[in-house]
C-alpha cells in the first residue's frame, strides 16, 4: 500500500478481495500525516514503537498494546512518538460484522489480534483463507474503557503564548503571575482567557498537558521516577496521584503494560 499523498484530506483503502485491508507506513520518531479521513473504518496500530493519534483536541497515545479505533469519515492525524509502523487496518462500514462505534475507540491488542493483522496483511493469502481469517477479526474487538486527555488549543494569542510555552517544557513550573507578566496580561485577566478559550483552568490544562506528554514518555518504556521530573512533578507519588485523580486509573493499567509504573 502506497504513503498518504501529501496534503490529501480522504484516502481511501485499494478494495479488493474480502471487506479488511492492511496497510502499513513507516513513521519515524516525531513525524506526523496530516489531517485526513478515510471512507472506511481504520483501526491504528504499530507492532513496535509508540503511535499516537489526535482527533481535534483530543491525543490517543498506543504502545503495541493498544489500538485505535475511527469510525469512517473522521479526520485525524498520525503520528509516533517513537520510530513506528502504523498498521492501518481498512474495513468497510457496511460489513455486517463491523462494530457499531461512532466515536474513536480504543481496543485491546493481544497476541491473536496482532498476528491476525499481520496473516492479513501477507500479499500472498489465498481468498478463502483471508475470508475465514477475516470472520474471527471482530470478534477480537474488545474496547477499552479509557479517557482519552484532551489538551484544548487556545484562540488568544496571548494564552498561546503560555501555552506553547507549556508545551514545549512540560516541566515549566512558573505559576499564573510569571507566566501572565510573559504574556503581557495581568493574572486575572490570563486565568479568565484560559478559561474562555480552552474550558480549563490554568491548573488543569497544564495538568492536562503534562499527563499526555508523559504517556509517551511512558509508552516508550522510560521509568516513572525520570518521567515524573521530565513533566514537572517532584516525586512519582506526586505525578501518580496526579495521574489518578484526573484520568481516574494508574498510568500502569491506562495503557495496558505491567512494565509500566513499576
Amino acid at each position: 500500500m502506497r504513503p498518504y499523498p501529501a496534503g490529501m484530506t480522504s484516502y481511501a483503502a485499494p478494495t479488493g478481495i474480502g471487506a479488511i485491508v492492511v496497510g502499513h507506513f513507516p513513521l519515524a520518531s516525531g513525524q506526523w500525516f496530516s489531517a485526513h479521513s478515510h471512507p472506511q473504518h481504520q483501526l491504528a496500530w504499530t507492532r513496535s514503537g509508540v503511535l499516537s493519534v489526535a482527533v481535534d483536541d483530543v491525543h490517543w497515545v498506543l504502545p503495541p498494546t493498544r489500538a485505535l479505533w475511527l469510525p469512517a469519515g473522521v479526520v485525524h492525524r498520525t503520528g509516533a512518538t517513537r520510530d513506528a509502523v502504523l498498521s492501518g487496518v481498512y474495513f468497510e462500514p457496511d460489513h455486517p460484522g463491523s462494530p457499531d462505534w461512532t466515536e474513536p475507540t480504543p481496543v485491546v491488542v493481544d497476541g491473536l489480534l496482532a498476528q491476525l493483522i499481520a496473516h492479513l496483511g501477507r500479499d500472498d493469502l489465498a481468498d478463502d483463507a483471508r475470508l475465514r481469517a477475516e470472520a474471527v477479526v471482530f470478534d477480537l474487538l474488545r474496547p477499552l474503557p479509557v479517557t482519552p486527555i484532551d489538551v484544548p488549543s487556545p484562540v488568544d494569542e496571548r494564552v498561546r503564548v503560555v501555552a506553547d510555552a507549556l508545551l514545549a517544557d512540560p516541566a515549566d513550573r512558573r505559576g499564573l503571575e510569571l507566566h501572565a507578566r510573559a504574556a503581557g496580561v495581568s493574572r486575572r485577566t490570563l486565568s479568565r482567557l484560559f478559561v474562555r478559550d480552552t474550558g480549563m483552568s490554568f491548573d488543569r490544562w497544564r495538568t492536562h498537558a503534562r499527563l499526555r506528554a508523559a504517556l509517551a514518555l511512558l509508552a516508550e518504556g522510560q521509568p516513572v521516577s525520570r518521567v515524573a521530573h521530565a513533566v514537572g512533578y517532584a516525586t512519582p507519588s506526586a505525578f501518580l496521584a496526579a495521574f489518578k485523580r484526573t484520568v481516574g486509573t494508574s498510568p500502569r493499567r491506562y495503557l495496558g503494560n505491567d512494565a509500566h509504573g513499576r
